[in-house]
């Protein structure tokens, strides 16, 4: 059985997706989730980008041991000495350099000839060999370029020391038939490409990733580039979850073998969300809140009577756990501890110590908390930014009938300053003085609010997007008070804010 690697790019690729940008301790927490997920790659970021993304794919690098960390490069010296120096402590190092084929791209973009395309090529993976016996190649935008040309380029770079062939639909344009073809008359053309790992990355422009993906496996390829959620540049990426439960759903005609764990596939989407806050769609394959739902009476009928009739896996293959069992106020830390590790978190003494006091705060103010609760509480102690500037009191004042005021108090270096007020609404009233207060010269981009779990006491989670000079800091907070999970969310965004100017 041929074993297919799963090459994650979620840290990487899909952070550039509008609204998705993560600290550095994000995409730590992050990549110890994709460690535990089971993938045999995590590509920790563009090293050379800026010095923030250099940091993080280095911290990648030292925080996890069975993944490779990949950092990706252009084919640029300069680019590979960067890429080399971040992932270097990795214990499995790759570079991963490209370099555009297609037509289009090298005449208007690189302004090069194919002949200079091959030897760049050529010369950097050789350049990059020096430092790293993994080397990635990667042919940007290969479904629009030559299969010829690319045959090629191919057999040039695996001579020179290249381990991975990478052959992308950066933009989504192909179609999985073509692309089934297509790789085929690749392979035809490249003598020593059965010496590497064929790799595609499929973008989902015309909502064909995963079926290009497939395609591809079943025309040879070793390596499939995807990220959780499929989340991405323009319509995202191949979605992991989606590629990984087709093979295991239909071993009947796919017949490879994949190292993922299912059962964190959940929780690994729902980190994720956490982290960027961005919800997947309800309807959304394998991890939206509807993958598993059954409205028609003639399906809830057949669930029933026996759960193949209408479900093609189970809810439990991907960790979403069943059990309906609620704590309350009177739930003792054991039974807290034991649901944590139902749920698969895993946290120090004085993470397990914090979480369980808020837990019973949370058991004060409301009769049942939810494994979403405890999620919710638990998603808090990802973030390890500095609190600069914390809630202490808020007073609003709104109707229908009167201009909403707020009075917003918060500590800051253990002092209490506050400010006042009005707006369209009391959210937008307490934004502003917030605003007042802190004088990031930050806009709003986005906010948004919802219903953590079900019932008239749910804990509602609000989201906040500030954005500063072309980048995005997401803040969250929840609360069984709307306005205070509110206030709660802008000042996590500011805090985040804060610490990228500092550092």
């Amino acid at each position: 059985m041929k074993n297919i690697k799963i090459f994650d790019t979620t840290l990487r690729d899909g952070e550039q997706s509008p609204g998705c940008s993560m600290n550095i301790y994000e995409k730590i927490e992050m990549a110890k989730q994709l460690e535990r997920l089971g993938v045999d790659i995590i590509e920790a970021g563009f090293a050379i980008a800026s010095k923030g993304d250099f940091k993080s794919v280095n911290a990648i690098a030292k925080s996890v041991s069975n993944p490779i960390v990949a950092s990706l490069a252009r084919a640029l010296p300069k680019d590979i000495d960067c890429a080399w120096e971040a992932v270097k402590d990795a214990k499995r190092p790759r570079i991963h350099t490209f370099i555009a084929t297609s037509p289009i791209h090298m005449k208007y973009k690189l302004k090069k000839t194919p002949k200079e395309v091959i030897e760049d090529a050529v010369n950097m993976v050789k350049y990059g060999k020096k430092y790293c016996e993994d080397i990635e190649f990667s042919a940007e935008d290969a479904t629009r370029s030559n299969p010829l040309f690319l045959g090629e380029i191919f057999e040039r770079v695996i001579k020179a020391g290249a381990t991975v062939i990478n052959i992308p639909d950066t933009v989504g344009y192909t179609t999985p038939d073509e692309y089934y073809n297509f790789l085929n008359k690749i392979k035809e053309n490249t003598p020593s490409i059965h010496k590497v790992d064929i790799s595609v990355h499929c973008h989902n422009d015309l909502g064909l990733a995963v079926a290009n993906s497939i395609a591809a496996i079943r025309a040879g390829a070793t390596q499939i580039e995807c990220t959780v959620n499929g989340i991405g540049e323009r319509a995202g990426n191949a979605a992991l979850e989606e590629i990984v439960m087709a093979i295991n759903t239909r071993k009947d005609i796919l017949k490879y073998g994949i190292g993922i764990n299912t059962k964190e596939i959940m929780k690994t989407s729902r980190i994720l969300t956490n982290i960027t806050g961005v919800e997947v769609q309800p309807n959304k394959a394998i991890v939206g809140e509807n993958a598993f739902a059954h409205e028609s009476g003639i399906h809830q009928h057949g669930v029933l009577e026996e759960r193949s009739t209408y479900e093609i896996m189970t809810p439990e293959s991907i960790g979403l756990n069943t059990n309906k069992m609620v704590l309350g106020k009177h739930s003792g830390r054991h039974a807290f501890i034991d649901r944590l590790k139902t749920l698969g978190y895993e946290l120090n003494d004085n993470e397990v110590k914090e979480s369980f006091e808020e837990f019973k705060k949370l058991a004060d103010k409301k009769k049942n908390v939810y494994d979403g609760d405890i999620e919710a509480i638990v998603s808090k102690r990802v973030n390890h930014i500095p609190n600069v500037y914390e809630l202490h009191k808020f007073v609003i004042n709104s109707g229908n009938t009167i201009t909403s005021t707020a009075s917003v108090t918060l500590n800051f270096q253990d002092k209490n300053i506050g400010d006042i007020s009005d707006g369209d609404g009391p959210i937008d009233a307490a934004f502003k003085a917030i605003e007042k207060i802190v004088n990031t010269e930050a806009t709003l981009e986005d906010y948004n609010l919802h219903s953590v779990t079900e019932g008239k006491d749910a804990q509602g989670q609000a989201i906040v997007k500030l954005k500063k000079n072309g980048n995005i800091f997401t803040g969250r907070g929840i609360s069984t008070d709307v306005v205070e999970a509110s206030i709660k969310a802008y000042i996590n965004a500011v805090n985040k804010l804060v610490y990228e100017e500092r550092n």
